[in-house]
């Protein structure tokens, strides 16, 4: 009897397990892919996004997974991956505006290889410029460019979004001949050395340049938007939109395979628009990170990629003198 009443017992106990195993199994984990820098901002803010899931889904939670390449980790992530398999990848204009027409041959991947399920963030870059130069607005700027001096612009990458936001601004003012882009391996570099006195401008996130400006290194000159600058350390500063010159801003899309079940995209969608819709998030974002939370549809993606590759087009030219 008391052999019987035992092996009831852990049927019991063995069922609850059961049970619990069963339940905790149903959350599924969908590692997210940032092919760049570990340190730099997109894999900063999807591990801020990671953390959050768990409080917005029940069901799905999030692992961010930095993996510097750039065009070659996408490459990777598209090769070994198939439709509904629980990966995420970030993707920007860099790769589908710029690499796809500076340098196509990178790229075994097309925009169709994705099924777009948000915007991460929205970065409006700003130009900085050496303390000492005194170029505090537009119009000093475009003193500057009219004399005819060298002007040399600290960019993260020979050819990347920093790049052609220089390109198009100093070619537009007609000053495309003197420009001088000098390439660092990373933006987090590339801010700092216009306070080194290696460069006389930096285009950069303004998260990057802040401390630099704080210290009396720099200037900040003005903003790659459409307006000023309403909020932040900067609030006030320019943009060069409003003056007629080309911007466009930096995002960084998070996408899946493409098949994958749109029920799965909606959820996922769901559950990053919660995450940026926290108070925490958005304050660390706008605060912090000096970034803005700004979900797009995938018309706005399409219209954004658009616009990047047609500033591309036209200023190629400049950025690889």
């Amino acid at each position: 009897m008391k052999g019987r009443f035992v092996s009831a017992v852990m049927a019991v106990v063995m069922a609850v397990g059961l049970m619990a195993g069963c339940s905790g199994s149903g959350k599924e984990s969908w590692k997210v892919t940032c092919p760049w820098a570990p340190s730099g901002v997109a894999a900063m803010v999807s591990q801020k996004a990671a953390e959050k899931s768990a409080t917005y889904s029940e069901n799905l939670t999030l692992v961010a997974e930095a993996v510097k390449g750039d065009a070659a980790t996408v490459n990777t992530w598209v090769a070994d991956t198939k439709a509904n398999d629980k990966e995420l990848v970030f993707v920007g204009e860099g790769l589908f505006s710029i690499t796809s027409i500076l340098d196509p041959a990178k790229m075994q991947f097309t925009y169709e290889d994705f099924a777009y399920v948000e915007n991460l963030y929205s970065s409006i870059f700003v130009l900085s410029a050496k303390s000492d130069l005194n170029i505090k607005n537009i119009a000093d700027l475009e003193s500057f460019a009219a004399s005819g001096q060298e002007i040399s612009v600290a960019v993260n990458g020979s050819t990347g979004s920093e790049a052609f936001l220089a390109a198009a601004l100093f070619g537009e003012m007609g000053a495309g001949e003197n420009l001088k882009l000098v390439a660092y391996t990373s933006a987090a570099e590339a801010a700092q050395a216009v306070a080194k006195g290696e460069t006389n401008f930096a285009v950069s996130h303004q998260a990057q340049i802040l401390e630099t400006y704080q210290q009396g290194g720099v200037s900040i000159v003005c903003a790659f938007d459409e307006k000023p600058l309403e909020s932040g350390p900067f609030a006030g500063t320019e943009g060069v939109g409003e003056k007629g010159y080309p911007y466009f801003r930096n995002r960084c899309f998070i996408m899946a395979s493409a098949g994958t079940d749109e029920a799965k995209i909606e959820e996922l969608r769901k559950l990053y628009d919660d995450i940026l819709a926290d108070e925490e998030v958005t304050t660390w974002l706008s605060d912090t990170m000096l970034l803005e939370a700004e979900p797009m549809s995938e018309e706005d993606v399409k219209a954004h990629i658009e616009n990047v590759k047609s500033i591309v087009n036209e200023y190629k030219d400049v950025v690889s003198q």
